[in-house]
């Protein structure tokens, strides 16, 4: 169901902002993956518990949006947490979880217009 919901987002973000076109992206964490793979994958720069999309745009107040998604009853991981604790301690990038693709509408609305 989550990627499901994270494929409507998209969509409806390349719709509604095509002037973003490449500005809001998925950072491919996840996925079950062999030993080789993921050794590869962290050397190459892979960092546990990234957000699962990024939206390269400042407004007033945040230098980027980013947006984990969860299902209606999904949990951040501990990984997650600290992710989130760590890139945003200084207020820097709005950290947001979204459940459904009204939550991102809104949101994603909210963010760009400040």
């Amino acid at each position: 169901e989550e990627h499901r919901i994270q494929c409507a987002c998209v969509r409806w973000f390349s719709l509604q902002y095509p002037r973003l076109h490449g500005r809001l992206f998925a950072v491919p964490n996840g996925g079950r993956r062999d030993a080789t793979t993921a050794a590869k994958l962290k050397a190459e720069g892979v960092v546990a518990g990234v957000a699962d999309l990024i939206l390269l745009k400042k407004n007033s107040e945040h230098a980027a949006l980013l947006i984990e998604m969860k299902t209606r009853t999904g949990r951040q991981r501990d990984t997650q947490k600290e992710w989130e604790s760590t890139v945003c301690e200084n207020n820097e990038y709005k950290y947001i979880i979204c459940r459904s693709l009204d939550d991102f509408k809104r949101e994603v609305d909210d963010y760009l217009n400040k």
